[in-house]
């Protein structure tokens, strides 16, 4: 019975020194790689920071450039049918989405569906305005319709889009 007390008196404080040991440290390693990742987020942040400003800046862009009245300025009608042209604004519409598609990795899921909702509603007042215009008419009477479409209504879509993204840009910078 001696003999069991002896053990228990040595045996316990070193058991409740190892239990504590080992707490110890396990919060001491989970601290440290809680600071290293910390740090690690901090600093890649700092390198992501301009390249995600510049990625919204580029959907800015692209949301100005396909806007009614400066895709019609940026792309000439002369010589072309309604058909023809509505061809070419389609296009250069598409050819700008493409070329900023990959921008969508720096942006939140809700900008970039702003930005794709915007672009698809372009497109579609493009196609109705051309249904409503013969075929074979000059291209720039579509222009004219586009433009007077376009300022009919209150908020032209990509004006929407590019609000949406410059809160964004607001709350998060």
């Amino acid at each position: 019975m001696e003999l069991l007390l002896e053990i228990i008196k040595f045996g316990l404080p070193a058991v409740l020194m190892l239990l504590l040991t080992y707490v110890m440290l396990t919060n001491f390693m989970e601290n440290e790689e809680n600071r290293r990742m910390y740090f690690l987020k901090k600093e890649t942040q700092k390198s992501a920071l301009p390249i995600r400003l510049q990625a919204y800046e580029r959907i800015a862009l692209f949301l100005e450039r396909i806007s009614p009245n400066s895709l019609i300025v940026r792309t000439p009608s002369k010589g072309l049918t309604v058909k023809e042209y509505q061809s070419l604004l389609l296009r250069s519409i598409r050819d700008e989405f493409e070329h900023n598609l990959s921008q969508q990795v720096y942006m939140s899921d809700e900008a970039w569906q702003m930005v794709v909702t915007a672009k698809s509603a372009t497109v579609s007042i493009i196609n109705r305005v051309a249904n409503d215009v013969p075929s074979d008419a000059p291209g720039v009477v579509l222009g004219k319709k586009i433009l007077e479409h376009a300022m009919s209504l209150n908020a032209f879509p990509t004006k929407g889009a590019l609000h949406f993204i410059k809160d964004e840009l607001k709350r998060e910078f």
